[in-house]
């Protein structure tokens, strides 16, 4: 395959950053949208010029780095796959692809199609955890749980951090990542004991870092894990709730 590709480059935070076009002729269908600006970035050094920066990491659509956007949809083409499981075979031979980082106020790019998502780890570190007492682990059996509860914690809490969702959102809102971050934490019982402090200080967090909902859905469109829309109503629910039981030890 013959690919025409138009990358953002962009050498600091500092500067204004362009796209620029190559050619690749040797692309494979069976290529990853990784492998192919591997494949570029081979081309580049060979020929004494900078690489282009990219995340990357496990490349199995678990780890969420590495995102950007294609052809102007976060990940690429392929609906609720991450960037790394998509291939070249969603292309035809010829083709003109526009990569480009996550566009978002709160992703600020820091080298070619590199951004910085720490507003999102800030998020979790604001109260998207569960505190636990150290020493012996508790048997498995201990505290049983509903296969039900157990299911609908499990499909919330499979959101890997991606940002998907926030770079599409004409408003730069996190409330598909929130919402999901907040609802599989209040589902089970061990994140129980916290829900309101959780609550208040998640909720807190992302106002400051993100934009409001728009209820438009595109966070739902692109999420590669499939967290659904109704994601978005934990956030105001949460912390209404939050709001309402502020005296009590929750």
């Amino acid at each position: 395959m013959k690919l025409t590709i138009e990358v953002w480059r962009q050498a600091s935070d500092e500067d204004a950053g362009e796209f620029v076009t190559y050619t690749v002729d040797d692309a494979a269908a069976e290529m990853s949208l990784p492998e192919l600006l591997d494949r570029l970035n081979a081309q580049l050094v060979e020929a004494g010029d900078d690489p282009i920066a990219f995340d990357t990491d496990c490349r199995e659509g678990i780890c969420g780095t590495c995102g950007i956007t294609v052809d102007g949809v976060p990940h690429g083409p392929e609906p609720h796959t991450p960037m790394c499981r998509q291939h070249l075979r969603s292309f035809s031979d010829g083709a003109h692809i526009r990569m480009e980082p996550f566009r978002s106020s709160a992703f600020p790019v820091v080298r070619d199609l590199v951004v910085d998502r720490s507003a999102m780890d800030r998020v979790v570190a604001s109260g998207g955890f569960v505190s636990v007492d150290a020493g012996t682990a508790p048997d498995a059996d201990t505290r049983q749980i509903p296969f039900d509860m157990a299911e609908r914690a499990l499909d919330f809490s499979a959101c890997i951090g991606c940002g998907a969702c926030i770079a599409a959102c004409p408003n730069g809102s996190s409330h598909l990542f929130t919402g999901s971050l907040l609802t599989h934490l209040a589902t089970l019982p061990q994140g129980k004991p916290e829900r309101g402090r959780r609550a208040r200080g998640v909720v807190e967090s992302a106002e400051e870092e993100f934009g409001p909902c728009s209820v438009y859905g595109e966070c739902a469109e692109v999420c590669p894990a499939g967290i659904p829309l109704s994601a978005i109503s934990a956030v105001n629910r949460e912390a209404a709730r939050a709001a309402v039981r502020r005296n009590r030890d929750d």
